[in-house]
């Protein structure tokens, strides 16, 4: 059974701002190491991404997934689980923006079930840094605009 991951960063800038740098999918391969293309297939009528495909490529995890999106009208957050991939059983995630004095903490949760078979500890450990990983890049984006 897959276990979730999450951690917490604080951004100096606000929900908003962060969330805007979130929903850009299309720019993630200008700023996420681990993406190499992404593509919106479906957006809803405000632009936010409903599905997109992205090519995954780290030192653990080679694939192309379509993940669908979920964003609730407050926009604090938005979660994301897996439509297809060659090598995950389901992908699991969100982002959890809290406002914090004058900028926000953001949250990343992560629950991944891979088709093959890994070790527990190496599985905790990937998915550990590409938390950190994506956060430590959404910290220097959005502080970066």
């Amino acid at each position: 059974m897959a276990e979730k991951t999450a951690q917490t960063i604080y951004i100096d800038a606000d929900p908003r701002t962060v969330m805007n740098v979130i929903a850009d999918i299309g720019s993630y391969p200008e700023w996420v190491s681990e993406y190499k293309e992404t593509e919106v297939l479906e957006a809803d009528d405000e632009g936010y991404p409903k599905v997109a495909r992205m090519v995954l490529d780290t030192s653990v995890i080679k694939d192309t997934m379509v993940l669908s999106y979920d964003w609730p009208a407050d926009r604090s957050s938005v979660r994301w689980s897996l439509v297809s991939s060659s090598l995950l059983k389901s992908l699991d995630g969100a982002y959890r923006l809290a406002p914090k004095g004058s900028g926000t903490n953001v949250t990343y949760e992560l629950t991944v079930d891979l088709a093959i078979p890994m070790i527990g500890l190496l599985k905790r450990k990937a998915e550990r840094r590409l938390i950190d990983t994506a956060l430590k890049d959404l910290k220097k984006r959005v502080e970066a605009e």
